[in-house]
């Protein structure tokens, strides 16, 4: 294998790792509350003011984009390409996309009077999406600094 390869596989787990949320946020779709026209809802966070047919786009591409890089680390992985030690740090990286993507919708979901969600998001989803990337650097350090294992290969 050539070290290009290598590359190209770091790329793919950065590029995986950054769609994740944004695929997890589009397929959860607005979460807010069905109210008549003239109910101005409460958020905890305003939504990015994006159109809908740009947010399925996004959503789209992001798919696209995570579903192709993890069937190339997959794959890489089966022909003894990709070291499946790696997946020990991707894995919760992936679980803290999601859940940051999830969350995401969560609280910025328009509700009629609390959003108590947003504070149950931010309360127990924050620490554990700080968890899982504290476990990916931890793994993806502990990884580069042994002796053997100098790359993703």
């Amino acid at each position: 294998m050539t070290k290009n390869t290598g590359w190209g596989l770091v790329v793919a787990a950065a590029a995986c790792v950054l769609a994740t949320p944004v695929v997890v946020w589009w397929l959860v779709g607005d979460l807010s509350v069905a109210a008549p026209p003239s109910t101005e809802l409460d958020r905890a966070i305003h939504p990015p003011a994006i159109g809908e047919g740009a947010e399925h786009a996004i959503g789209i591409a992001a798919a696209l984009v995570t579903a192709g890089t993890l069937a190339l680390l997959v794959l890489a992985s089966r022909r003894r390409r990709f070291d499946r030690r790696w997946w020990a740090a991707l894995l919760p990286a992936l679980a803290a996309g999601a859940i940051a993507g999830a969350g995401g919708r969560v609280i910025t979901a328009g509700t009629l009077g609390a959003n108590i969600g947003a504070g149950l998001t931010i309360i127990l989803g924050g620490p554990l999406v700080a968890l899982l990337l504290l476990w990916a650097i931890g793994w993806s350090l502990r990884l580069l600094l042994s002796r053997g294992s100098r790359s993703l290969t």
